[in-house]
């Protein structure tokens, strides 16, 4: 380790007698870095602010100044690793988080410059304060992210709890036919396949004492259901109709009609297929180009296209099976494909298009707008997990690199 000097000097004026002040000193050493006397009275004097616009008294100084030492040691232990590791934060990506942080506090960042300049406080330190926890931040990720581990079975051992369950299942709104017999259910069923309106049949048919309202029941969250209903709606659509149900009253038949809730969510999807044929040592992109719409011309005068995707297509997920791509929603497809996409009426073939790929043309083949509600909440309680057991595993971590660390506190007396 290189020797530290505890103080740093300037020297006022150029002759032998000039007095000298200091400006700064050394209060701790880790590892390979320091901690200065000047980091540690700025800290406290923000933790100091802090309790005094909160109007909450302050604990102890000693407790804090022990308090605050351990935090600007993890920090700097961070920030060694981030230097050894060559973690860099640019000015753009610096820029894109400074003016987040100002919009949402309700500023611009000429705003934001002047609320710190009237608070005390430098921009140009705010700005390299931020670069640091970022990079604290992307070391923390590197370190702690290829220790968590989430199971199929510990995730959804999760979505079955009550607090999974009140945070996240949305409220659904039901009909039901009920009728004494399977014959006359399944003849129900096929008068609605064929186009008859659920909500009719309930009238006409149903024995149940909701049947005047078109066999509505009231909201209420799947897991409030009976039994017999909760485990047939359990993360079905909105439209889905069942089988016909046994109980002891008869045949029940349900219509899930709505949801409601905080993560109830539909998106537009598109079902297409496409060809590509991409530029190679032996194919360039003239001739790349000339080639693909000459298949294009094909498909246009009646060829199947199914057949010609199998034939000449170069994409090898979606050739075997036609071209065809499935249900996909937006930000999927390179944007070149997904402006064609958004933009091709169903059944037409597109022009010849070029992505990072090579050259396409395609057909959407459906349009739909689609519920992804159990997506959307697999993905948050996902994320609720993963905040867990990051939180707790950057506190082993963090708790690890301390234990490991050389830390010298220097007498400042």
């Amino acid at each position: 380790m290189k020797k530290l000097s505890t103080l740093l000097l300037i020297f006022i004026g150029f002759n032998m007698n000039a007095k000298i002040e200091v400006l700064d000193r050394i209060a701790i050493i880790v590892d390979e870095g320091v901690v200065m006397e000047s980091q540690i009275n700025n800290a406290f004097k923000n933790v100091e602010r802090n309790y005094v616009n909160q109007g909450i008294d302050m604990p102890p100084k000693e407790l804090l100044l022990d308090q605050i030492n351990e935090k600007l040691i993890i920090e700097e232990l961070q920030l060694q690793l981030a230097e050894r590791f060559g973690v860099k934060i640019s000015d753009a990506e610096l820029n894109i988080s400074i003016e987040r942080l100002a919009q949402n506090n309700q500023m611009n960042l000429e705003e934001f410059i002047v609320y710190l300049e009237n608070n005390g406080e430098s921009y140009s330190e705010v700005r390299e304060d931020i670069r640091k926890e970022m990079k604290i931040q992307r070391v923390q990720r590197g370190k702690v992210d290829s220790n968590i581990d989430i199971t199929e079975k510990e995730f959804l051992a999760f979505l079955e709890t009550d607090e999974s369950l009140v945070a996240f299942e949305p409220e659904i709104l039901v009909r039901q036919i009920l009728v004494k017999n399977k014959d006359q259910a399944n003849k129900i069923i096929s008068l609605i396949n064929e186009n008859s309106l659920f909500e009719d049949m309930a009238i006409k048919f149903s024995k149940s004492s909701n049947a005047a309202s078109g066999g509505l029941m009231t909201w209420r969250k799947n897991s409030e259901m009976p039994e017999l209903f909760e485990n047939v709606l359990k993360n079905q659509p909105i439209g889905f109709i069942s089988e016909p149900l046994e109980s002891g009253s008869g045949y029940h038949i349900l219509k899930l009609e709505d949801k409601r809730g905080d993560f109830v969510r539909f998106e537009d999807q598109w079902k297409t297929r496409h060809i590509l044929m991409a530029p190679s040592a032996i194919r360039n992109s003239d001739e790349t180009f000339n080639e693909i719409s000459e298949v294009r011309d094909r498909i246009i005068n009646g060829e199947d296209f199914s057949d010609l995707a199998k034939e000449f297509s170069e994409d090898p997920g979606s050739a075997k099976i036609g071209g065809e791509l499935g249900w996909q929603g937006k930000g999927v497809f390179a944007s070149e494909f997904e402006e064609t996409m958004i933009n091709s009426e169903i059944g037409n073939i597109s022009s010849v298009f070029e992505t990072q790929f090579g050259f396409h043309f395609l057909e959407v083949i459906e349009t739909r707008n689609h519920e992804i509600t159990q997506q959307v909440i697999e993905n948050r309680a996902y994320q609720v997990l993963y905040s867990r057991k990051y939180d707790k595993e950057l506190e082993n971590t963090l708790r690890t690199m301390r234990a490991e660390a050389f830390v010298e506190f220097k007498d400042l007396d």
